[in-house]
């Protein structure tokens, strides 16, 4: 059974929008934002959009969607009034996709700004258990994402993602989403079977595969290291078709969906392109 494969999608008009969009570009899974991811405060979901929602997930076989929380947040943040906000923001983005069934939320760690690192990890746990606590019982996961580490952010190395998620007082709410251009730009190289062996055996020593919920599918315009968040076309950067080959015939790998956040234009062509690409690299799986 090949894995599913799909991409982030516009919710323009409607968090039910996203489905027919998917549709039309052959996703089986999909990413959205749930809120406007430029802004601290969203109108909440309508009661009808949500019951929408509910009728294309029963009639579309588009499974699983991620959503991915504002880049506004920034759950390591010193100053106060901004940590607040972003703890309200990410509780608000949980609630939205606890409405809608979803896998997860991925969210960016968040910057320490000078704090330095250890002090950044336990200030994105303490204010993980705050979100956590104010959306008991949730189903939906919080996804951190590997970052590619430009600046003052966490989450470039593994370690540190471990750290975040057993500082948690629920650890078993926390899981992770693994960004292909940004592993690559933190200085991991999978771009060979020998390497890919190696970085996905670190990522299981200090997360676990267990945890790897969420692929974002990415090529990069810039090389190993780099540190730099620049996405490029799958194939068409750093990253290589053999690195996405290996990926996508691991077989502990088979039920993680796959979901490219590459360049678009608003007929989506590019996503039609890249998910073919993709699924050429798919190797007869019995």
């Amino acid at each position: 059974m090949p894995p599913r494969f799909g991409a982030h999608v516009s919710t323009a008009g409607g968090v039910s929008k996203a489905f027919g969009r998917a549709a039309s570009i052959g996703c089986e899974a999909m990413q959205i934002f749930t809120r406007n991811n430029s802004r601290w405060h969203s109108k909440p979901l309508e009661p009808k959009e949500i019951e929408r929602w509910w009728t294309l997930a029963g009639e579309l076989d588009i499974r699983p969607v991620a959503s991915h929380a504002s880049y506004l947040i920034n759950l390591s943040s010193p100053k106060p009034d901004l940590w607040r906000k972003s703890i309200d923001a990410f509780v608000d983005e949980l609630q939205r996709a606890e409405a809608l069934g979803l896998l997860g939320v991925v969210v960016h760690p968040g910057s320490h700004m000078g704090e330095g690192e250890t002090w950044g990890i336990s200030r994105i746990a303490a204010a993980l258990d705050q979100c956590h606590e104010r959306t008991a019982g949730f189903q939906t996961l919080t996804l951190l994402e590997t970052t590619a580490g430009t600046g003052q952010h966490l989450g470039y190395r593994f370690e540190q993602l471990g750290a975040m998620r057993e500082q948690c007082a629920q650890p078993q709410r926390v899981a992770v989403c693994f960004d292909t251009c940004h592993v690559l730009a933190a200085g991991y190289d999978f771009r060979n079977a020998a390497g890919y062996a190696n970085v996905m055996q670190a990522f299981d020593e200090h997360i676990g595969l267990d945890l790897l919920k969420c692929f974002h599918f990415n090529d990069s315009k810039f090389d190993l290291g780099s540190r730099k968040d620049r996405h490029e076309h799958i194939g068409k950067g750093y990253v290589g078709l053999d690195a996405f080959r290996l990926i996508i015939n691991d077989p502990r790998f088979v039920h993680v969906p796959m979901l490219l956040e590459t360049p678009k234009s608003k007929d989506l062509h590019e996503d039609v392109e890249n998910l073919a690409v993709l699924r050429g690299l798919v190797e007869n799986q019995n």
